[in-house]
């Protein structure tokens, strides 16, 4: 079952711009994703893949550090 919107390991939404919102993860302001929809929805498997690279950015990070 796909994760709802509201549910995007640790972003938060920080803009919003009609039906599209700017999400942010904390600790990886740099790379924001914008996702179409509410939060209550499901999050298209494309947005998945996106918030999964955006992790994957911030463990990289992470590990440089």
């Amino acid at each position: 079952m796909p994760k709802k919107i509201g549910e995007l390991a640790g972003f938060a939404c920080r803009r919003i711009r009609g039906s599209h919102e700017r999400w942010i993860h904390e600790a990886l302001p740099e790379l924001p994703v914008t996702i179409a929809g509410k939060d209550s929805q499901d999050a298209k498997p494309y947005l998945e893949k996106l918030v999964r690279a955006a992790l994957q950015a911030l463990r990289d990070k992470e590990e440089e550090q």
